[in-house]
């Protein structure tokens, strides 16, 4: 080979491996945050028009199961050991606000109940009478008792799983719709919608302890992982009611602003430092900063959003959309929805199970 043509050769070579070994550029600074994966598990959401519950994998974003349950499968809870979820069933007909329920087909009462469901088998194992019309509940941190919300006569059962035997029934206001146990387990909280109000039920001793004012038609309870304070969602107040969760007091308000807000389900951060709402119509997540209670972002998710949930790592949360028939995926940190999920007729609530 010629001298010159040598090193020609050798030039090209030394550019080509430069090229190859220098650093990649650094990403702009202002890129648009990328979405995490969401934690592997399965989310659960019950369909309360076509009675039954769709069963999501959540990594490989698929419906892999579809359980049937029974009628108006609406509130859902697992099992303190991850083993069994609880659903509230009930024979009532759909009665939206301002429906003449004159109207309306007689109830089903034989249809009331709450559903116990394997995790592991995906199927319905049997039924437990629960009083009248469930639609939410609690369980409590032994997993020994269920606090059943009744929606049509005011009260809220407290029910020995082991047994089915209905061990109180107490008064807490028309219509009880949201129910949760404070982290310690030691009170409960029933909201109110007809009368506006909280019952405190003490979960030991089984009676309630007071009840306290807020927003109109709350619809749920979300307590920090502390237990300290808890946050009341006002449907038709577009506000959120700060607790004293010790006190059990109003100590301050969140008010909310946008076209159709309707505050209705609500969850925090496994850390406590974020509180995630849906607005129902208003087609959004709302995120809201516990250290000083103001909104730091929202998500638009589906048409009326209800119920909501969050993976244990915190990074994911996820909607019920009931007009849409569909799950909305959230990533948190980016703030954008990273997948939508077709279910069943009209999702009410979401489980996610690890």
């Amino acid at each position: 080979m010629p001298r010159h043509a040598v090193w020609v050769l050798l030039i090209a070579l030394a550019s080509a491996c430069s090229q190859a070994e220098a650093p990649a550029p650094e990403a702009s600074s202002s890129a648009a945050p990328v979405a995490s994966p969401p934690a592997g598990g399965r989310l659960f959401v019950t369909n309360e028009s076509s009675g039954d519950i769709s069963v999501i994998d959540v990594a490989a974003r698929k419906l892999i199961a579809t359980i049937p349950v029974g009628k108006r499968p609406r509130g859902i809870r697992l099992s303190p050991d991850g083993t069994l979820l609880y659903v509230a069933l009930s024979g009532s007909p759909i009665a939206p606000p301002g429906v003449d329920e004159s109207t309306l087909p007689p109830p089903d009462k034989r249809a009331d109940g709450i559903g116990v469901v394997s995790v592991a088998e995906q199927r319905l194992l049997r039924i437990i009478k629960a009083g009248s019309d469930p639609e939410q509940m609690a369980v409590s941190l032994d997993g020994a008792r269920l606090f059943v919300a009744n929606e049509d006569v005011g009260e809220t059962s407290v029910v020995s799983v082991a047994d089915g035997k209905v061990l109180a029934s107490l008064k807490v206001g028309g219509e009880p719709e949201g129910v949760e146990m404070r982290p310690d387990g030691q009170v409960v909280y029933v909201t109110s919608e007809e009368d506006s109000q909280v019952a405190v039920i003490d979960a030991v001793g089984l009676a309630v302890l007071k009840t306290f004012e807020v927003g109109p038609r709350p619809r749920s309870t979300a307590f920090l992982p502390d237990g300290s304070r808890a946050y009341v969602t006002s449907e038709n107040g577009a506000s959120i009611a700060v607790i004293d969760a010790m006190k059990h007091r109003v100590i301050e308000t969140i008010r909310l602003t946008g076209e159709l807000v309707r505050p209705m389900g609500a969850v925090t951060s496994p850390d406590g430092t974020l509180l995630f709402v849906t607005t129902g119509r208003g087609k959004n997540v709302v995120i809201i900063d516990t250290s000083s209670n103001k909104p730091v972002g929202s998500v638009e998710v589906g048409e009326r959003p209800w119920g909501i949930a969050v993976s244990p790592d915190g990074r994911t949360v996820f909607t019920a959309n009931g007009p849409s028939n569909d799950v909305s995926i959230v990533d948190v940190a980016s703030r954008i929805v990273t997948g939508t999920l077709t279910v069943g007729d009209r999702p009410w609530a979401v489980v996610f199970v690890p």
